[in-house]
C-alpha cells in the first residue's frame, strides 16, 4: 500500500512539473549583469494563480475555489499573476486558498496582482501596458497590475533589492522588455533574491533526538534530477511536530552548491499549500 501511495504521489509530482513547463518560469539573475534591457518588478510572496478567462487555477493546474464575486469582473483574457495579501503574509494567503472555501471572509483581503498575459502577441513592454489597461478597465479593486519599472545599472538594481528586502519583500523579477511570450523556464525572465531557493519532493522523515525527540529532526528530499539530501534547519517547533508529509513539495533556501552539486546549507522555507491540503 505504501509503495502504491508513493507511486501515485510521484506521478502527481511529475504531472505538476509538466503543467509548470507550460507556464513562464524564471531563471536566476547573475549580479553584476546589465539590467538595462529589462523591466523590473517586486517578487511578490503569494500563491501563483492562472486565470484562463473563466476559472482560476494553481501553478499545477488544479482549481482555486475563489468566491464568485472575486472573479466576476475579471476580463476574458488569460492572465498570470499572484494571489497576494501583502509582504510577509504568504502563510495567510496560503491558508485562505488551501482551505478551499469560497465562504472564507479572508478573501476580502486578497488581491490578484497580474504580471503576464499568456499567449499574447507582442513584446513584454506591450503586454505590460495591456495588463495596466485590462485591470484598469475591469474596475475591480482587488485586480491590479504588478508595477514594472526600469533601473539604470547593476548598482541601481542592488539598491532596489536592498530596499525591497528591508521593507519585508522577497526580491525582484526581471523580464526582458523586448521578449515575446515564451512558456517554460527561460532566461527572458529572471529572479534576483538575496538567497537561492528551489523545490523538492519529501521522500522521508528523520526522527529527532534530544530536545527534538518525538518530533521530526530532518527531512530527506529529492529534486527533479534525482539528487537526494537532508534538510534539518529552518523548521519551527510546530512544523517539526507536524512536518511536511512524504510526497509533498517543499521550497528550501540554500547558499550556492557544493563541489558535488548539492545545495549548500539547505534550510526549509515552506510547504507548498497544495500539498498540505490536497486541494491545490
Amino acid at each position: 500500500m505504501k509503495r502504491i501511495t508513493l507511486l501515485l504521489l510521484t506521478c502527481l509530482f511529475i504531472a505538476a512539473q509538466a503543467w509548470a513547463e507550460e507556464m513562464v518560469l524564471a531563471k536566476k539573475w547573475e549580479p553584476g549583469s546589465d539590467p538595462g534591457a529589462y523591466l523590473v518588478s517586486e517578487k511578490l510572496d503569494g500563491v501563483r494563480g492562472i486565470w484562463d478567462g473563466h476559472h482560476l487555477r494553481t501553478r499545477n493546474g488544479n482549481p482555486i475555489h475563489a468566491p464568485h464575486w472575486f472573479t466576476a469582473g475579471f476580463p476574458g483574457q488569460a492572465m498570470d499573476g499572484e494571489l497576494w495579501m501583502g509582504r510577509g503574509r504568504f502563510s495567510d494567503v496560503a491558508g485562505v486558498i488551501g482551505r478551499g472555501s469560497a465562504e472564507d471572509q479572508r478573501w476580502h483581503q486578497v488581491q490578484y496582482r497580474v504580471f503576464e498575459l499568456p499567449g499574447m502577441a507582442g513584446d513584454f513592454t506591450a503586454r505590460s501596458r495591456e495588463i495596466v489597461r485590462l485591470t484598469t478597465d475591469a474596475g475591480v479593486p482587488w485586480l491590479l497590475p504588478v508595477q514594472q519599472f526600469r533601473v539604470k545599472n547593476a548598482a541601481g538594481l542592488r539598491k532596489k533589492l536592498a530596499a525591497v528586502v528591508a521593507a519585508g519583500g522577497e526580491g525582484l523579477m526581471l523580464h526582458r522588455a523586448d521578449a515575446p511570450y515564451v512558456s517554460g523556464r527561460s532566461a527572458l525572465l529572471l529572479k534576483y533574491k538575496p538567497y537561492d531557493d528551489a523545490e523538492a519532493r519529501v521522500v522521508a522523515l528523520i526522527p529527532g533526538r534530544g530536545r527534538l525527540a518525538g518530533k521530526t529532526g530532518a527531512i530527506e528530499v529529492e529534486t527533479m534530477d534525482g539528487s537526494r539530501f537532508r534538510i534539518g534547519s529552518g523548521f519551527s517547533d510546530s512544523e517539526r511536530a507536524d512536518p511536511p508529509p512524504i510526497g509533498s513539495i517543499i521550497t528550501y533556501r540554500f547558499n550556492g552548491l557544493t563541489s558535488k552539486g548539492l545545495p549548500r546549507f539547505p534550510r526549509f522555507l515552506r510547504l507548498r499549500p497544495a500539498d498540505k491540503t490536497g486541494r491545490l
